[in-house]
């Protein structure tokens, strides 16, 4: 017995001595649960939305009010234009666009009853129910509150229209979010693991002797798995297309040159990966942990990105996978060009030369 309690203390020892063992232990379960409790939830606060207003009279201004006072809506502002509509949906920040007609207000004390329309994205269907139906609140809540001042009931009559995806097919949410996740993982893991192998079996000295740039010889590690992510995305949008009835809107040609450069990002993560550490273990959790769920909670297809804190959002904008996301659902989903998603392409680029950079740096330390 005293000495299988010896070796019990020997491997109680060997966990509070190894660093990465106390942080999987210990490290890893605190932040999983503070990272889920706040982003795991299908509730959505703060959603931005535009209000068009052609009658602009008191009743009107009274539904603003009540829309700014809820938690749930953020109203960026009031326009009189419904040219101003698109725009405000090709921005990508909006969510859902209430238009008041013009005499709102007379119609409502003369007939008793008006309409008001909500223009909802819903290329998140899930996040164009929700809203519409808390929009649908609201304004029913003013209508109770208005009727009982009056003798005869009033009613607002909502009219609800579905942008971009009129059917509210899941499909146009999940495939952007799967092509980034897959094209993320894949990218990373067989990058990293590819180039830690030959560190491993001591091959990488063998070639950093030859007469090749070394730099090339990591480049050319990494074009193979370039071409192939490629014919894999190809793949994915034609399943998608025949199999989940999924819209191309846009140019076919500028979706495969961001996710070229996307694909490009993922795979400069893959080599920095290989370059920071020592074994293909090591590799694979990093790269399967490091990337799996940050991808699939901050890329915004699965949980709102505007219900975490601020401290989240931020965190998220270092994910190259959300500025993916939203450049495939802006070209497939609606159909834009290069004109709307340049900022998100500029972050990209930008994220993919930064990582390349320290990438190959630190591959010419540990050279050196």
């Amino acid at each position: 017995m005293k000495q299988f309690i010896t070796f019990v203390k020997k491997e109680f020892y060997h966990v509070f001595r190894d660093r990465k063992s106390l942080m999987m232990l210990f490290g890893m379960p605190i932040v999983q649960i503070l990272l889920f409790g706040f982003a795991l939830t299908n509730e959505i606060k703060n959603a931005k939305i535009v209000i068009c207003d052609y009658s602009n009279d008191v009743t009107t201004q009274q539904i603003i009010n009540k829309l700014e006072a809820s938690k749930s809506f953020e109203v960026q502002r009031v326009v009189s234009d419904h040219f101003q509509i698109e725009k405000s949906f090709k921005s990508g920040d909006i969510k859902l666009v209430i238009v008041f007609p013009e005499n709102f207000n007379r119609d409502l004390l003369h007939l008793n009853k008006a309409q008001v329309q909500i223009i909802a994205d819903a290329s998140d269907p899930n996040a164009a129910n929700t809203l519409t139906g808390y929009a649908t609140n609201v304004i029913r809540s003013y209508q109770q509150e208005l009727s009982s001042n009056y003798s005869a009931p009033m009613q607002i009559i909502p009219e609800v229209r579905m942008l971009y995806n009129p059917q509210l097919k899941g499909a146009t949410n999940f495939v952007p979010g799967v092509m980034a996740l897959v094209l993320m993982l894949v990218c990373v893991l067989m990058t990293s693991v590819s180039i830690v192998r030959e560190k491993e079996r001591g091959t990488m000295e063998v070639l950093l002797v030859s007469p090749i740039n070394p730099v090339l010889v990591i480049i050319a590690k990494a074009i193979p798995y370039l071409l192939l992510s490629v014919i894999n995305l190809a793949v994915i949008i034609l399943m998608s297309v025949t199999l989940l009835d999924m819209p191309v809107n846009g140019n076919i040609v500028l979706l495969f040159v961001e996710s070229i450069l996307f694909i490009i990002t993922a795979l400069a993560l893959g080599l920095l990966i290989s370059n920071s550490v020592e074994s293909q273990q090591s590799a694979m959790l990093i790269s399967m942990m490091g990337m799996l769920v940050p991808t699939m909670l901050f890329t915004g297809f699965m949980f709102p990105i505007e219900n975490m804190p601020v401290a989240l959002q931020l965190i998220s904008n270092i994910i190259p996978a959300k500025w993916y996301y939203i450049i495939v659902k802006s070209i497939m989903i609606k159909g834009l060009g290069f004109a709307s998603v340049w900022k998100e392409t500029l972050i990209l680029t930008v994220m993919a030369a930064v990582i390349l950079v320290i990438s190959f740096k630190k591959f010419k330390v540990r050279l050196e």
